[in-house]
């Protein structure tokens, strides 16, 4: 008797891929706490120190979420959310910011411009995951209202 093939559901498929995360922020140690963080909740992450390095990365590779810090030298966040919007806009929709400068006019009109989600340092583990999981979900809407 020969068995038969499970059946293929595309819904659970997607549920078992693993997630990847690019973490861009400049201070080491905060990287690397986020980085501990989700990969004890079963992502790929991807730590890089700034917003150049995260280019590279955003061209290479199509990350599921992008979370950024926004005051960084060189390229600050803002600005790599801007560059990513016109070379990958599909990407622009997986950012989510973290900042601990959330009483700054500057920050705060860029996240009301952008609509954009964001963590307040020092960062929340659930909230951090909450916010995770709402970019998730909008990737997947995203991708089964195309196909």
């Amino acid at each position: 008797m020969a068995l038969s093939p499970l059946p293929s559901n595309p819904v659970l498929a997607n549920e078992l891929e693993i997630k990847s995360i690019l973490v861009v922020d400049d201070n080491a140690q905060v990287a690397d706490l986020l980085k501990t963080l989700l990969e004890a909740r079963d992502f790929l992450v991807t730590t890089v120190e700034d917003g150049l390095s995260a280019l590279k990365e955003i061209m290479d590779l199509d990350y599921d979420v992008i979370l950024c810090d926004i005051e960084m030298p060189g390229m600050p966040g803002d600005m790599l959310y801007l560059a990513t919007q016109k070379l990958k806009p599909e990407l622009a929709k997986r950012f989510i910011f973290v900042t601990g400068h959330g009483d700054n006019p500057k920050v705060e009109a860029f996240l009301k411009q952008v609509d954009g989600l964001v963590v307040f340092k020092p960062v929340n583990t659930e909230e951090l995951i909450g916010m995770v999981s709402l970019v998730l979900s909008r990737v997947e809407k995203g991708r089964s209202s195309i196909g």
